[in-house]
């Protein structure tokens, strides 16, 4: 497996895998499915141009025989990097590519960016999703942000408790 960012000929790959894994029957293969809760899209190729146009901003890949396996958006916010978007094929869940890929995000953050933490956003409802970070050192911070209802670039909501909650790592 090899890392590298992604470019904007990646768009429409990294857009399908996104969606693959955490929307549709297809997301249901793996762990990582918000299809109970929530409906639409997880991101688009808008949002995906965004993330790997912007200054301070990758989209980074796991790449094995051409085949992108997984992918996440790394970004420097001056006091912490930021690791979001995190999507691994939901046949290869579990196989170890997302904490090798998870790894690598936090190198880049830690040796290339000189940032000492990593902050993430994960929906509060997700208690597997929090231990799988928490297991990797992790930490729950108390802050939480509110799912931005209304807006279905982040995908249409089944039920009305959502909210981010904020979790952190020292990269120290």
């Amino acid at each position: 497996m090899t890392f590298r960012p992604a470019t904007v000929a990646d768009i429409p790959a990294v857009v399908a895998l996104v969606q693959s894994a955490y929307r549709g029957e297809s997301s249901k293969a793996g762990w990582t499915t918000e299809a109970d809760f929530l409906d639409g899209q997880r991101t688009d190729p808008d949002d995906v141009r965004s993330c790997i146009e912007r200054e301070g901003s990758l989209v980074l890949l796991a790449v094995r025989d051409n085949v992108i396996e997984a992918c996440a958006h790394v970004a420097n916010e001056g006091t912490a990097g930021y690791f979001g978007m995190f999507s691994v094929s939901p046949k290869l869940q579990g196989g170890g590519v997302g904490s090798a890929l998870l790894g690598e995000a936090e190198r880049i953050v830690r040796d290339e960016w000189k940032l000492p933490a990593m902050k993430m956003t994960v929906i509060d409802i997700r208690a597997e999703l929090i231990a799988y970070y928490e297991r990797r050192g992790y930490v729950r911070t108390g802050f939480q942000k509110p799912f931005p209802y209304g807006d279905e670039r982040f995908g249409i909501p089944k039920r009305d408790d959502l909210r981010f909650e904020v979790l952190e790592k020292s990269l120290q």
